[in-house]
């Protein structure tokens, strides 16, 4: 692990592969530490240098007061890259990674392609999260432990089949619990996706993008991606049937596969 600070904040991220290779770098979403790339840092690392950052209040890296903003998070990002000794880079980014990503590309040079998991442009076009999802996340019922919360606030990102893998889904909480934001900076980071805007900016995006999203998202709906695809001069769209937000988790072949055709062009 390394860090950098930047504005008294000290940023921690990972990196492996090739030193000589392109760099890829993953961006994580709300709440969510470094463990949330498990599933693609491996499938990356044998030919890319993958560089993965915790988001400010997430992991290793520091949790100042908020709110914060995704402007301030992709500031972030930069700092990170820039300490790396990184000229150029794929972003990848999923839920509020994926608007992390989007207003890095909006904000600083680096970014050779975007590849958007499961996030929203944001503004009065976006699709929002349902209420019924909102309340799931954010109003936890009295009387459960750390675990059962953590599996209370998760339904509404998986499929039936992931909530039933109790192996897995114990390791997820297992890492979510060793490096996840604490209530405060969860919130800070909410706040960010909050204020988040960048619809009438999309076309201002000049590199290619790679928008993947699940048909079946409880937390972002997948219409966002159709608005992401339809305001991007230069993008793809690849659906996954039956999807759910951590369809890159529950279908992660899948999504390697997508991601490393995409990169590899």
């Amino acid at each position: 692990m390394q860090t950098v600070s930047r504005d008294g904040v000290t940023l921690a991220y990972e990196r492996e592969g090739p030193a000589d290779a392109e760099t890829v770098v993953l961006v994580e979403g709300l709440g969510y530490g470094r463990w949330m790339w498990n599933w693609q840092r491996e499938a990356l690392a044998d030919d890319y240098d993958v560089v993965v950052p915790d988001n400010r209040g997430s992991g290793d890296s520091d949790a100042p007061e908020g709110p914060y903003t995704i402007a301030e998070m992709a500031a972030d990002l930069d700092a990170v890259l820039e300490d790396a000794g990184v000229e150029a880079a794929h972003v990848v980014g999923a839920s509020m990674g994926g608007m992390i990503a989007q207003q890095y590309a909006l904000d600083f040079e680096k970014a050779e392609t975007l590849t958007l998991l499961c996030t929203s442009p944001g503004g009065e076009v976006a699709e929002p999260t349902p209420p019924e999802t909102q309340q799931r996340m954010f109003e936890v019922p009295e009387g459960l432990d750390q675990r059962e919360e953590i599996r209370y606030k998760m339904a509404p990102a998986m499929t039936d089949a992931l909530a039933e893998d109790d192996d897995l889904l114990e390791r997820i909480i297992d890492w979510r619990l060793d490096s996840d934001a604490p209530q405060h900076a969860r919130e800070a980071q909410g706040a960010a996706v909050a204020t988040f805007d960048a619809s009438d900016r999309l076309g201002d995006v000049e590199v290619p993008v790679l928008v993947m999203h699940g048909t079946a998202d409880r937390v972002l709906p997948v219409g966002n991606s159709e608005v992401l695809h339809e305001r991007l001069p230069d993008s793809r769209l690849e659906l996954v049937e039956g999807g759910p937000h951590l369809f890159f988790v529950e279908d992660a072949e899948r999504v390697n596969d997508a991601v490393r055709e995409f990169l590899d062009e």
